[in-house]
């Protein structure tokens, strides 16, 4: 079972293909410098932490600047 689900994800996305952008580029990022927001997740892969940063509200995107 995937945590946290898509449903509760678009809750703070407007777009599936958004969330995967999204979740892609900033796992990218906690690859090369190791600083997850997030004490404690569920994943250990970085995809996921970056979902479980997406679904606790700290990862924004700026549809008009495409920026996080």
């Amino acid at each position: 079972m995937l945590y946290p689900s898509i449903d509760s994800l678009m809750k703070n996305i407007d777009s599936k293909y958004t969330l995967v952008t999204v979740s892609a580029k900033r796992a990218r990022e906690m690859q090369g410098n190791d600083d997850c927001l997030l004490e404690k997740t569920v994943s250990k892969k970085y995809v996921g932490k970056a979902l479980e940063e997406i679904y606790e509200g700290l990862l924004k995107y700026d549809i008009e600047n495409n920026n996080l």
